[in-house]
């Protein structure tokens, strides 16, 4: 079983992020191959400040690395590396209904709130569909909000195998468990969009700061509360074992307890649950050729298949590398 997962770096990983979907796919690690790559190029449809770009990337590479992604186990690389990518997307493009593309979400709700849309955007789930169809990927793990990328990607593929043969895999999302709800410090779904994430690599004390900012109700000190309708208590499940989620929310109902407490007990949690990934962060960022060396392998293992793949539909299509010139 091949899976592949792909994560744009528009900004530095949050709590969101780590519980929703990144612990998720590095659980799926030990399958028979994996591809992760870091959608850069997908980035560009929003990012468009080089520096900017350029140091999120790294930042990216360097929190997965140390988040425990292993490149013994999977290939991890910059998606702009595989230049297969971008030539399988001119071949799908050409099959792919122009219907199909309108009805995707993030196209629709630009157009709907009457923002520009450029035709990165538009054709955005193209690339997305070469993402996944470069690698004949049996598994795509993604959340709900993401299935239909999945879907447009086998609507491509069939339309493609049924014109010119048995060309791809068809792929399968696997669908991420959302159990672990993470709300942001506003209590609403933690999102960059909504400017109330908690980094994974928060600086500590910038760390507790947030914490302590994250909004609760105004029930007094001496009275009981609910733990599960708080969302510091819910945060604090994250982080915490059945143990002392027990005794926290004994505290919650006991009275006596200000929230200022369940805060600091939050803060000393997520800070020692992050230490060991923390302290790696720090050696990969000391030695950064060991990084490149990790995301030039991951490219070349990626390019390999990649190659295959492509080579099979450019021939199925016509474009057999015939001339000497490029034999």
């Amino acid at each position: 079983m091949r899976v592949l997962s792909g994560i744009q770096p528009t900004g530095r990983f949050h709590w969101g992020n780590y519980f929703g979907a990144i612990r998720q796919y590095i659980a799926l690690q030990g399958n028979e191959q994996a591809f992760f790559f870091i959608a850069d190029l997908h980035a560009l449809t929003t990012i468009r400040d080089p520096k900017q770009l350029l140091e999120l990337r790294i930042d990216a590479a360097l929190d997965l690395l140390a988040l425990g992604l292993n490149p013994a186990k999977a290939a991890l690389y910059f998606q702009s590396d595989v230049p297969e990518v971008t030539e399988l997307t001119w071949l799908l493009m050409t099959v792919t209904p122009l219907g199909l593309l309108e009805k995707c979400h993030a196209y629709k709700d630009k157009k709907a709130k009457g923002l520009p849309a450029d035709a990165g955007l538009f054709t955005y789930p193209v690339l997305m569909a070469a993402d996944i169809l470069l690698y004949d990927s049996d598994i795509v793990p993604v959340g709900v909000d993401q299935v239909q990328h999945i879907e447009v990607t086998r609507d491509v593929a069939l339309k493609f195998n049924h014109l010119f043969g048995e060309v791809f895999v068809l792929p399968e999302a696997r669908v991420l468990d959302d159990s672990a709800k993470v709300p942001g410090t506003d209590g609403e779904k933690m999102s960059k969009s909504y400017g109330n994430t908690i980094d994974v690599f928060e600086p500590e004390k910038k760390l507790r700061k947030k914490i302590m900012a994250i909004k609760t109700d105004s029930t007094p000190v001496e009275l009981p509360k609910d733990p599960e309708a708080c969302s510091v208590f819910t945060l604090y499940k994250l982080f915490a074992t059945v143990e002392q989620q027990t005794a926290l929310a004994d505290r919650y109902r006991a009275g006596g307890m200000g929230y200022g407490e369940a805060k600091q007990a939050l803060f000393e949690a997520a800070n020692a649950s992050f230490a060991p990934a923390r302290a790696r962060r720090e050696e990969l960022a000391a030695d950064p050729d060991k990084v490149r060396d990790i995301l030039a392998d991951g490219a070349r293992q990626a390019r390999a298949k990649g190659a295959e793949v492509l080579a099979r539909a450019s021939d199925a299509c016509g474009l057999a590398r015939w001339s000497r010139a490029v034999r």
